[in-house]
Parts: C-alpha cells; sequence; structure tokens
C-alpha cells in the first residue's frame, strides 16, 4: 500500500508510540501521541478493571484517575523502547496505578471535582454488559478487547472510505468484520442487483484493504516496524 507506515523507517518513525517511545514526556508532540492512544484504547482497560471484580464506579474512577497521572504529570519514565508494544506498557503501568490507589484507599473519588478527561467512559459499562461470558483471565480478556478494538477501529475507517457506496458498504462490511449479521451472498447479489461473483470480488477487495488499515493500526501502538507483524499474530490469536 502507498504510504503505508510499516513499510519505510522514515515513515514508521512518525506513528504515535514511536514518537513517545523516542520523546519521553518532554515534547509536546509526544504527549499528543500519547493522548490520542490513550482515547483510543481505554476500553480494554476499563474491562480488565471490571474482571478483576472493580465495580462500575471504581473501574471509572480507575481509569481516568490512570490517564490523568499518565497525560498531565508525563508519568513516561517507565517506557521502554525494548519492549516497545504501548499495549503491554499500557497494561502494566495500570496495574501499578491500581495498586497504588488500592493502598491509598482509592483517594480519587468519582465526581468530586477531580478533572475529567474527555473519554467516553461513562459508555464503559454499557460495553461491558454485552460481553458475552467468558471464563478467560483478566489478562486474557484484555488482549482480547484490545485485538477487537483495533479490528473495530480498522472497520470504521474502512467505512468512512466507502462512505460513497452507501448501503452497498453496509451490506457488504459484516464480511469483513463489521456488526451486524453477514447475509448470504446469493441474497446480497439479489438485493445490490449484482451477480454472486461481483459480491464475492467486493468482500474480497475489501479484506485486503481492512488488513492493510489493520496493520497500520497496529504500527501505531509498536515502537518498531519489526514488531508489527508478530504483534498482528499475538492479536489474531487473542481473538481466537
Amino acid at each position: 500500500m502507498t504510504g503505508d507506515p510499516v513499510r519505510g523507517s522514515a515513515r514508521f518513525a512518525t506513528t504515535r508510540w514511536s514518537v513517545v517511545v523516542a520523546a519521553g514526556a518532554a515534547a509536546p508532540e509526544s504527549r499528543d501521541a500519547l493522548e490520542s492512544l490513550c482515547l483510543d484504547y481505554w476500553y480494554p482497560l476499563y474491562a480488565y478493571a471490571r474482571r478483576r471484580g472493580s465495580s462500575p464506579e471504581d473501574a471509572q474512577d480507575l481509569v481516568q484517575g490512570f490517564f490523568l497521572v499518565l497525560l498531565r504529570r508525563g508519568s513516561l519514565a517507565d517506557v521502554d523502547p525494548s519492549r516497545g508494544r504501548f499495549r503491554t506498557f499500557l497494561l502494566t503501568a495500570f496495574q501499578r496505578h491500581a495498586s497504588h490507589e488500592r493502598a491509598r484507599d482509592n483517594a480519587l473519588k468519582r465526581g468530586g471535582g477531580v478533572e475529567r478527561l474527555p473519554f467516553e467512559i461513562d459508555d464503559g459499562e454499557s460495553r461491558y454488559s454485552r460481553e458475552p461470558i467468558d471464563e478467560r483471565t483478566p489478562e486474557s480478556l484484555y488482549e482480547r478487547r484490545w485485538a477487537m478494538t483495533l479490528l473495530s477501529r480498522a472497520v470504521e475507517r474502512l467505512r468512512a472510505e466507502n462512505a460513497g457506496d452507501g448501503a452497498r458498504a453496509d451490506a457488504l462490511l459484516p464480511h469483513v468484520g463489521g456488526a451486524g449479521e453477514a447475509r448470504p451472498y446469493a441474497e446480497l447479489a439479489a438485493s445490490l442487483s449484482i451477480s454472486e461473483g461481483a459480491v464475492k470480488a467486493a468482500v474480497h477487495r475489501m479484506r485486503v484493504r481492512c488488513r492493510e488499515i489493520l496493520r497500520d493500526e497496529v504500527a501505531h501502538t509498536v515502537a518498531d516496524a519489526g514488531e508489527v507483524e508478530d504483534e498482528l499474530r499475538r492479536l489474531v490469536a487473542a481473538l481466537a
């Protein structure tokens, strides 16, 4: 794909997590990049906290408080380029934050005049309540939620790219990984007034493009281009 940030070290160096790793907390562009990542990927931490036994309110407090510390105080001393996955850094730092909060009896209370970050965190519990019954460990659930968040972001980017196709794109996206029921190809062909072969070809093109976008999303969460393929394999395994 032309311009793919995964291809070419110069281009890769501009991705969000690599900016954070390179600059630490010192540079404004690093803080902006980190805030963008946190806005995108707060929900896996919320699901992790809930699976660990926190109430909805306490899980909200923990996630909000963690990001306030991370973003407003520039707590990036623990970023280690040799362990360059944002996913790994985020969970490890969050676990330390949760332990610290328990030790001081969770002094950051919900709604008590504490600064709130612009995350749609109130939506977290409605999303969590729709989670299927799952016996995974909190860590395994975190991995799965992370992978599903990446996939969802890729599908939404694909949807935006195909916005001009309207109903056709919406009908095909469930075969790519989007929400909704994936209708049989023959039924789709009849409803779209195209051949079944044309439906299959269109779905194939969208899947190829979705994989490219997903690879780009993953690239933004690792510090080195060489980690992208391994991270993709891990995330696919988490979805299995």
